[in-house]
């Protein structure tokens, strides 16, 4: 049964980090997944992405449809993570220990940390320029630390009032960009840029990419924020609200991306928050955009900081053996995270900041084989079955490294090599597929099928899942002879 939390109670500071949640403090409905995923899409880096399909070269007639379907695959995967949480009541990484041990899990976890880090950094440039636009601020870099600022202090806070931004940006963005799509058929003649250029395989394989990718970068962490809901909680109503609220808000934010760049071209690409602005009509009505483009980019950089913490401490915890840690260390560790995420966002020129965010695009690779394995082993190979105090223990079930996982997580990335398609490398069968990248694609099939055939042979999950005891410390199991099965 939800917990019931009073008004002050819902901004106090988050306790608890990579600990398990106890059932005492679970609390919530899937529907709290729905708005926190629509709200975290309906903002402006999501629409730049749907740009992307349109100026490398497809249709809109036909990136749209490409972008949804991407959307759809990529959302499916991101979504089976996120079911895990109830069950689990860990951390999403912390999870992933059951497959590649407890210093294994380290290796997916650093690359993972240097994603996030570029990602906020990249976003606090453009909230910035909004914050930048809506106080009147000639400097941006101001504008970038008042952004930052706020980021940390809402990450801080923690679970709950992130919810809370997530709640604020579902109903702000379905104003905002509601009103900018009407804006777009009203200020230009859309019918006249799109449908002009035919089907194009290479095009679209790229679109649907660009809508898988985006998708998968949200597996790493998704399910730090179902594991608060009741253990009893639906996995299909857990799955089909995380999975409504993510592709309906990024499917809505890369329509408008890719009309937008079908109608204006280099004009919004070369200045995507001030095109906007200026989009909106009068002066008011661009401030209000800017705000909308803020509170977006506010709930989406929070999940960032957040999401960036929980892996360092999980990487960090690997070695020491702590399974938690206090509120003040907590804070430094957001704060920290932040503070460099902003450095970097002010350090940045145009032209560093483009190719850091390739580089970070490529990084995409690495989540493909990750998720492959995680979902493969909980679905298939464990069924759903997990020894939680052992994910807290190198001398456990899970131990510290599993050299199956890590073989097949290896060979997930590299067999994606010859098939990327960026502006860092470009392979060599990409070339003779003339420019698409299938690169997750062939990831995604070759993982599972090399970790589903071999780690039948060597996993060793437990009858039913093992759960500490309701003091939260993970050490202490519940009946570890006779464990408690979960509900589901």
């Amino acid at each position: 049964m939800p917990v019931q939390h009073a008004p002050g109670e819902r901004l106090a500071m988050e306790r608890r980090t990579i600990e398990v949640i106890p059932d005492a403090e679970r609390h919530g409905t899937p529907r709290s997944q729905f708005t926190l995923w629509f709200g975290a899409n309906m903002q402006i880096t999501a629409i730049v992405d749907g740009a992307l399909a349109v100026v490398f070269g497809a249709d809109a007639l036909w990136a749209i449809p490409a972008l949804l379907l991407g959307n759809v695959l990529g959302g499916t995967v991101m979504a089976l993570h996120s079911a895990q949480g109830p069950k689990l009541g860990v951390p999403q990484m912390i999870s992933s220990r059951a497959q590649f041990g407890v210093y294994g899990a380290v290796l997916p976890l650093l690359l993972v940390i240097l994603m996030y880090l570029g990602f906020a950094a990249t976003g606090s440039v453009l909230a910035g320029q909004a914050v930048s636009e809506m106080l009147h601020i000639d400097n941006t870099n101001a504008g970038i630390l008042i952004f930052g600022a706020l980021t940390a202090v809402v990450a801080v806070t923690g679970y709950r009032l992130i919810h809370i931004a997530g709640r604020i940006a579902t109903v702000v963005g379905v104003l905002g960009l509601g009103y900018l799509l009407v804006r777009v058929f009203t200020q230009y003649d859309v019918g006249a840029h799109v449908g002009t250029k035919g089907f194009d395989a290479a095009t679209f394989l790229l679109a649907v990419g660009l809508g898988a990718g985006w998708q998968l970068t949200f597996g790493p962490y998704v399910a730090d924020y179902s594991r608060y809901l009741p253990r009893d909680t639906s996995t299909r109503a857990t799955f089909w609200s995380t999975f409504a609220g993510s592709v309906i808000g990024s499917q809505w934010s890369m329509t408008l991306g890719a009309l937008t760049a079908a109608v204006a071209g280099k004009a919004f690409l070369t200045d995507q928050v001030g095109f906007l602005g200026e989009l909106a009509g009068p002066a008011f009505l661009a401030v209000l955009v800017y705000l909308v483009i803020v509170v977006g980019k506010l709930t989406v950089n929070c999940l960032n900081a957040y999401g960036g913490f929980m892996s360092i401490l999980t990487t960090v915890t690997a070695f020491d053996g702590r399974s938690r840690i206090s509120a003040a260390a907590r804070a430094a560790y957001i704060v920290g995270f932040t503070a460099v995420s902003v450095v970097i966002a002010l350090a940045a020129s145009a032209d560093f900041l483009t190719n850091f965010k390739n580089f970070v695009l490529l990084l995409l690779m690495v989540f493909t084989p990750w998720s492959a394995i995680n979902l493969v082993d909980y679905y298939l190979i464990s069924r759903e079955r997990v020894d939680i105090p052992a994910l807290y223990d190198p001398e456990g079930r899970y131990g510290r490294w599993n050299v199956t996982a890590l073989t097949c997580y290896v060979v997930g990335v590299v067999v994606q090599v010859p098939f990327l398609a960026t502006k860092l490398y470009t392979g060599a069968l990409t070339e003779r597929l003339g420019g698409a990248d299938i690169s997750w694609i062939v990831g995604l099939v070759v993982t599972s099928v090399l970790y589903s055939l071999w780690a039948r042979r060597t996993a060793n999950p437990p009858a039913a899942t093992v759960h500490p005891a309701e003091t939260g410390d993970p050490a202490e199991a519940v009946n570890p002879d006779a464990p408690v099965a979960t509900a589901g």
